[in-house]
């Protein structure tokens, strides 16, 4: 039987459009399935999502998916083989090994490095701008000035000297890429403070009593949210393209790890006639920064809420 005090399930969208909520959760469900029809009334915005949910999939079956091993060759019968030779797809590479499983495996740390960066530079930068835009004075002026000197120098060519210093490899990239990142997330995160700073429920939060720290974290950080998940969704393709770029120069992953920028610099020495070692990489990383993208760019017109009344 049906409970009387759930709505019918032909009244659920009703349900969760109603302009008077009966609960906090239902107004949480409400907003959430507004967000989501003008996310895919967005045609590009749903193809980069299914881009990045089939590489996450991917990531996940890897070892499923893979046909061959991604570090193990055969340099005696399957060295350069072109695309669509009898049991390799996308050819093989100058050590017999299949491309597409070494795609396939790589996926992972894409994926990894992605995900790693953002739990890292992401909170960085947004303790670092509300506290900024909320104290003000000094504080604001001294965490504003290092914020400018990281801004001042090009991202690569910061992670480079970051990777210099601490030594190649995938996790030192991982760590030199979330230094160089978070920045724009502080700057973001600061004027999105200043905004709300002076509003009436900061001042009412204020008379109640609570602490400066309760104010940010409770009441100022979750304002920030939206849009920082909008710039983090936008900035994953520069990661990527930044890790590759690492990898290319031999300062990020280290052979034999199947990273998509490596084995595009292991491909440049037959880009003339083995063409396809070093352009289906670069494919990948063509399709996948594509992906997050066209995500981004729907996910800030979903949140934007300015497109809330229309």
């Amino acid at each position: 039987m049906t409970d009387p005090s759930s709505p019918a399930p032909e009244s659920w969208r009703d349900w969760l459009l109603t302009a008077e909520p009966r609960s906090r959760h239902q107004a949480r469900l409400g907003r959430a399935y507004v967000t989501w029809r003008r996310f895919s009334e967005n045609r590009l915005a749903v193809t980069g999502l299914l881009i990045i949910v089939a590489l996450v999939l991917v990531a996940l079956f890897a070892d499923l998916l893979a046909p061959h091993s991604a570090t193990v060759g055969n340099l005696a019968g399957a060295r350069l083989l072109p695309p669509g030779s009898p049991g390799f797809l996308l050819g093989t590479d100058d050590q017999g090994r299949d491309i597409l499983s070494r795609l396939i495996v790589g996926s992972r740390i894409t994926l990894a490095v992605v995900a790693l960066v953002a739990v890292i530079a992401a909170p960085v930068g947004l303790l670092i701008g509300t506290v900024s835009g909320f104290a003000g004075g000094y504080v604001d002026a001294v965490l504003m000035r290092i914020t400018d000197i990281f801004l001042a120098f090009p991202k690569l060519i910061l992670a480079l000297a970051f990777v210099a210093a601490l030594g190649p490899g995938i996790e030192n990239a991982v760590i030199a890429i979330a230094l160089t990142s978070w920045p724009p997330y502080a700057r973001l995160a600061r004027a999105e403070t200043l905004g709300v700073r002076n509003s009436d429920y900061i001042a009412a939060v204020r008379l109640m009593g609570a602490s400066p720290a309760r104010i940010v974290v409770r009441h100022i950080m979750p304002m920030c949210l939206s849009s920082l998940i909008v710039r983090v969704t936008l900035d994953m393709a520069g990661i990527i393209l930044t890790a590759a770029g690492l990898g290319f120069l031999g300062l990020g992953a280290q052979p034999p790890l199947p990273e998509w920028g490596t084995m595009i610099a292991s491909g440049r020495r037959f880009i003339l006639d083995q063409w396809w070692v070093a352009t289906m990489p670069g494919i990948a990383i063509l399709v996948v920064s594509l992906g997050f993208n066209l995500l981004g760019d729907g996910l800030r017109d979903a949140l934007d809420p300015r497109e809330a009344g229309r």
